[in-house]
């Protein structure tokens, strides 16, 4: 086994353990749900028993996690996202790995809220911002809501909606799924 095999098999009976300790599971009870013995178990999560995939497929079943999660290599690529900057829009985007449907933006609103119905919006699913600094005006249906700097606004998006700045620039932070940015992240300032 090389060193690097050695350190990842290492990390993999560390996780096991470590699932199991944070689920507030015993050996016994593990050993249980995955159909080995504790004493098995015990020794896998030591380094005294080598693990064969069949095991380690039923552990991960029991824990409630993939095989893949179990035997990832650590990679500070897949923790680390590095951010999509667009400064004409005033528009910064991180866009999440695991699930390309969503992206968290930071965004800078110069625009007033608008004034007519026929300006705002509605799609499936639901948005969530926070206010950086500034002040937003959140249309939402026929409601007029303020959200101050600090505050966070979550809504569904099914309900026609708009956002603007009152009394100068406001930056948000928001976690946009597919459709929100489809509809918000490509009409931005």
């Amino acid at each position: 086994m090389t060193q690097e095999d050695g350190a990842l098999d290492a990390l993999v009976r560390k996780r096991i353990r470590g699932l199991r300790v944070a689920m507030g599971l015993s050996l016994d009870q593990l050993a249980e749900r995955c159909f080995l013995s504790p004493s098995t178990l015990s020794r896998i999560e030591t380094g005294h028993r080598r693990i064969s995939l069949d095991q380690l497929a039923s552990i991960a079943r029991a824990l409630g996690t993939t095989l893949d999660q179990l035997v990832e290599a650590p990679d500070d690529r897949d923790v680390v996202i590095q951010p999509h900057h667009d400064a004409t829009r005033g528009l910064t985007q991180w866009r999440f790995s695991r699930d390309p449907g969503v992206t968290v933006a930071r965004m800078r609103i110069t625009r007033p809220a608008p004034t007519t119905a026929g300006a705002l919006k509605a799609h499936p699913g639901q948005e969530w911002f926070t206010v950086l600094s500034g002040t937003v005006v959140l249309l939402l249906g026929d409601r007029r809501i303020v959200v101050e700097a600090g505050q966070a606004a979550e809504f569904s998006t099914m309900v026609p909606h708009a956002i603007g700045a009152e009394g100068g620039p406001a930056d948000i932070l928001g976690i946009f799924d597919h459709d929100g940015q489809r509809t918000h992240l490509r009409s931005a300032d």
